[in-house]
């Protein structure tokens, strides 16, 4: 009996070795090899290792010739245009090539998803063509927000493809019923095995179809389990080829590690076009949708939602609902405005501090980076002489937000100097600004979109770095008081 063969994968990128490694050589990653046993492929693998069939008969149409037509040339020159054309029995493939200004881009025009905060984050919609991926925690709303969106899109008269692996059309049903979506145009299947699927959409040809989720397709070309590297990475390109050569928009739904990252190879998140994570706090009702690629759009951009009884309902107006229910006239509350893409946004910082029983004293966040928290702490000490390295911190940003804006030091100073003082800061007062090690309070973009934000929720007060004073001057119609500070010093003798 032959000997079985077991080989070895990165589970970050998808690299295969023959034993073990501790440091993957393609993507850097410490301690991500696991055994798997050594797939068997057919001797004949199509590309993506997986059956194309009639997929590369669509593409063998637009491959029987090249050609390369000016217009402005005289018609020798045209007559000398290479021409190729393709042999029957080769297996040479050729795809047209045409000028990029002669490209017609009318049919990739964007079309809504109708739901203006989703709209918002895929840079205006839904692209013909596009491959999207949808990652989050489980439970966290992205089946609902995609029903939601297959039901209130644009797409009136053609098709939409639901491709339910996890759960059967009925639960699927059910939930749309208690969602009130419209299920007219809505096609749903649990069909898993990736040639069968492939089957469904040349017939059907939706202008939107949906793969709930990526993890539970596998195609039969390859003998790897279903959400295995190879399986993800395989499947995961050959709906890159349904979507560009149908004009289909796929969105592919993805599971999350325990580290928060979308589980497969990070080559998948290459092969996109938009990346999309569904975050938020499960004991809250907030949900954040953010794009970190998009080909289409911005990055970075946010999407606020509420998640309801009824499913998930946009907040455009974030910062008044991110403010109710907030205390007033409370030591270690201290207000800021954050751009996240290109809207601003109203966030409360909360700072603790103890004295500590150890001898080194405990440093707790949730939302802020642990080190930049450090580095300000030592900052206070050394230039405000307040006895605070012996003391326990813990800091933490309302609504499981995440402030990664440099802007916001001047704020968490703010809070943890209101904590140790046990004196709280004004009502109405929000402070923006990047500190540096200095003790100076450096400049900030988008102060302009900050400032009107500001004075359009009523604030009465906001200390502004003074290297800022320029851009904020051409503002008008402001109904509050705008106070530029250089220091950290400064900004405390204001506020106390």
């Amino acid at each position: 009996m032959a000997k079985k063969s077991n080989t070895y994968y990165c589970t970050a990128c998808g690299y295969e070795s023959s034993g073990w490694l501790g440091k993957c050589p393609n993507c850097g990653g410490w301690n991500t090899f696991e055994e798997k046993p050594r797939d068997v492929k057919p001797k004949k693998v199509e590309q993506a290792g997986v059956s194309t069939g009639w997929l590369q008969d669509l593409l063998d149409e637009a491959a029987v010739e090249i050609e390369l037509d000016n217009e402005d040339e005289s018609s020798d020159t045209s007559e000398a245009s290479p021409k190729l054309r393709s042999n029957s029995g080769t297996n040479s493939r050729h795809q047209k090539l045409i000028q990029m200004q002669k490209v017609d881009s009318s049919k990739s025009e964007y079309y809504s998803s109708g739901i203006s905060e989703f709209d918002r984050v895929l840079g205006g919609g839904f692209v013909p063509g596009s491959l999207v991926l949808v990652g989050g925690d489980p439970g966290i709303g992205k089946s609902t927000l995609l029903l939601q969106a297959a039901s209130k899109s644009d797409i009136k008269s053609e098709s939409i493809l639901y491709i339910c692996g996890e759960e059967s059309a009925a639960q699927v049903k059910n939930r749309a019923e208690r969602l009130g979506v419209d299920k007219s145009n809505i096609n749903l299947s649990s069909e898993i095995v990736f040639e069968n699927i492939a089957a469904i959409v040349q017939e059907l040809k939706p202008k939107l179809c949906i793969v709930d989720s990526i993890q539970t397709v596998y195609s039969e070309q390859s003998s790897s389990a279903p959400g295995s590297v190879s399986q993800v990475r395989d499947c995961s390109a050959g709906f890159l080829r349904i979507a560009k050569s149908l004009g289909t928009t796929i969105i592919l739904v993805g599971h999350v590690t325990k580290d928060g990252n979308i589980a497969g190879p990070r080559i998948l998140e290459h092969m996109v076009d938009t990346v999309i994570y569904f975050e938020g706090d499960k004991y809250s009702n907030l949900r954040l949708v953010r794009a970190v690629k998009n080909r289409f759009g911005a990055t970075n951009e946010v999407g606020i939602f509420d998640m309801t009884g009824q499913g998930l309902i946009p907040l455009e107006d974030a910062s008044s609902s991110l403010l109710q229910g907030r205390p007033i006239n409370v030591a270690g509350s201290a207000l800021t405005c954050v751009i996240e893409g290109t809207r601003p946004m109203i966030m409360e910082i909360q700072a603790l501090l103890n004295p500590s029983s150890y001898a080194s004293p405990i440093r707790v966040t949730q939302g802020f980076d642990r080190n930049r928290v450090s580095m300000l702490i030592a900052l206070l000490e050394k230039k405000l002489n307040l006895g605070i390295s012996n003391m326990d911190a813990f800091i933490n940003v309302v609504n499981g937000f995440k402030a990664d804006d440099p802007s916001t030091d001047l704020a968490l100073i703010a809070g943890i100097v209101s904590s140790f003082k046990e004196k709280a800061i004004k009502d109405k007062l929000l402070l923006v600004g990047e500190v540096g090690l200095t003790g100076e309070v450096r400049p900030v973009s988008h102060i302009e979109n900050r400032v009107k934000e500001a004075s359009k929720l009523g604030f009465k007060y906001m200390i502004v770095p003074g290297a800022n004073q320029k851009q904020v001057k051409k503002l008008s119609d402001l109904e509050m008081e705008i106070i530029y500070v250089d220091s950290i010093g400064e900004a405390m003798d204001v506020i106390w």
